[in-house]
């Protein structure tokens, strides 16, 4: 997040944009219910009636892939209304002519066509973001599981600039991050483009930095992204993988093949607190400690980083994560450094990188709100909100774009568009949450959302199973007719195991960031019936509680 979660309750206009924010972030939701109560006007684009939609002044209910299509019209309805703040335009930012340029052929009706969202929707919520000052923009997993998901990032962050909503309170491009310290994990290096702290690994000066810190060659190209990777084990150019923390079995698209692809592995190394899908093709299984069972730090969404202690001991043999990663390395050959605790191993990296360099697990037990980055020096506050005084670069870049559908749209064999995503009792693979009698008492089975029409048409009601198929697989599943998709679309949770929604999911991913296509694949739906219909009941039942 450029901005911060507490300023969130005094926004006067919120823009929420695929994001499920009360099921997948729902701390986060809290603030905006407050804001809401005060009386901020709130703005939902979704393809689903979210519980925000309902609550929202108005729904935009694009047709799924069609962001770019509604924010660049968005633009250009604020460049022809002069709303654009032209001197923060002149100067932070490059590339405003070609922008403008490009943006002239998003007509109003044009994309009102195209997205399904009214015209006069798309021009009033224009207006209002332009002309509010205390407005900010939140997205997350349904902006960017998309094959263009950066180029709905950039289309956001052009709107962002050409308001002037950036480097202020109350503002900014609000990224809410997908899982518990995935921002922490990105931080501390854990992507194919970045050392810590964000410092470009084909940088030759960063690249030395770090070879002379950790004593060692490091390579001079970029890593590979997930996707790209999970490619290299389905055609057999990756011949081992080190996992942890994942079931990629039940989280990564087109399972079908890459289990094929994962059987073939030369060597599987499975790290994590619970045996899963994944587990079951491991040579090596190395059991980590869970949060309650380590010390450390998490990051949030909004780079706040907050101490986690040790509140009990590891069950059996399992071990912090970095213990094991230590030994691991030392055994294969690297003298790894005797790290007595976590709070060193932070110590190390806030001495490489600046936008930590004045945290540390000292700092941070004075002070039980943590503290967020950037933060340069042991005296400095942290960093309330990004940009302030202009973009960190320099100048913030313009960036044109333009629509391209989904890889994957519906045809006469697979008339539906089907999207993934989280329910509020149910974390990711589920592997945790799924073990718990509470969260599986409130949404203890997997079901598709189906609009009613789509469901006459069937033959099938409320509860009735089907056959969801697409070209790479099927699953089973119940009928729920929630009322929340629209005419030609369906929903389903990722959680269940029995339902594995991602035989389904195609794995194309986006050319710059590697994320696969979630919420946009083409399926259809087969009614099963009597015998049909019981025998994949039991099928379900026989694996719907995973093993201890």
């Amino acid at each position: 997040m450029s901005n911060s979660i507490p300023e969130i309750r005094d926004l006067d206009f919120m823009f929420i944009i695929g994001s499920n924010t009360t099921e997948a972030h729902p701390i986060i939701a809290m603030e905006m219910k407050v804001a809401r109560q005060r009386g901020a006007r709130l703005i939902v684009a979704d393809p689903r009636k979210i519980w925000l939609a309902e609550h929202a002044d108005i729904h935009m209910q694009l047709r799924p892939g069609s962001d770019v299509w509604l924010v660049n019209a968005m633009a250009k309805v604020i460049i022809d209304d002069g709303l654009v703040d032209k001197d923060f335009i002149e100067k932070h930012t490059e590339g405003w002519p070609e922008l403008r340029a490009n943006l002239a052929k998003f007509d109003l009706n044009e994309a009102a066509r195209m997205t399904g969202v009214p015209a006069e929707h798309i021009k009033s919520v224009a207006i209002e973001y332009a002309t509010t000052r205390k407005a900010a923009i939140y997205y997350t997993l349904g902006i960017t599981e998309h094959a263009h998901g950066t180029d709905n990032i950039f289309s956001l962050a052009n709107l962002v600039m050409m308001t002037g909503h950036l480097g202020v309170r109350y503002g900014g491009l609000n990224s809410l991050r997908g899982q518990n310290n995935v921002q922490g994990a990105t931080d501390a290096g854990a992507t194919p483009l970045y050392y810590v702290g964000f410092q470009p690994a084909e940088d030759p000066a960063i690249q030395a930095k770090f070879e002379q810190a950790w004593a060692t060659d490091l390579p001079a190209t970029i890593g590979k992204h997930l996707n790209t990777m999970m490619k290299g084990v389905e055609d057999g150019t990756m011949k081992a993988l080190y996992v942890m923390g994942e079931d990629i079995l039940i989280s990564e698209p087109n399972t079908n093949h890459l289990e094929e692809g994962v059987k073939r592995l030369e060597f599987l190394v499975h790290q994590d607190i619970f045996m899963n899908e994944t587990t079951k093709y491991a040579n090596v299984v190395f059991p980590g400690a869970n949060f309650a069972e380590k010390d450390g730090v998490f990051t949030n969404s909004d780079r706040r980083v907050q101490r986690v202690r040790k509140a009990v001991e590891p069950p059996g043999n399992a071990r912090p994560d970095w213990q094991i990663l230590a030994d691991f390395a030392r055994a294969s050959g690297y003298d790894m450094p005797r790290y007595k605790n976590a709070g060193e191993i932070y110590a190390e990296v806030a001495a490489l990188a600046p936008k930590y360099a004045g945290i540390s697990h000292e700092r941070l037990d004075r002070t039980p709100m943590g503290v967020q980055w950037p933060c340069p020096a042991p005296d400095h506050p942290g960093t309330v909100f990004m940009h302030d005084g202009g973009p960190v670069k320099g100048k913030g870049s313009f960036i044109v774009t333009n629509y391209r559908p989904p890889v994957e749209l519906p045809d006469d064999d697979y008339p539906f568009n089907l999207a993934t995503g989280r329910v509020l009792y149910h974390y990711n693979a589920g592997t945790q949450t799924r073990r718990d009698s509470g969260t599986m008492a409130k949404v203890g089975e997997c079901r598709v959302e189906v609009h009613e029409e789509d469901a006459a048409a069937l033959g099938v009601t409320d509860g009735d199973m089907v056959k969801i198929v697409s070209r790479r697989g099927g699953i089973k599943a119940k009928v729920w007719l929630s009322g929340r998709v629209q005419k030609g679309h369906v929903w389903l949770p990722l959680h269940f195991t029995e339902a594995a929604i991602n035989k389904l999911t195609i794995d194309t991913g986006d050319p710059l960031a590697g994320t696969a296509e979630y919420k946009a694949c083409a399926v259809n739906l087969l009614p099963l019936k009597g015998k049909q219909a019981a025998g994949a009941e039991a099928e379900l039942q026989a694996v719907r509680h995973p093993q201890s």
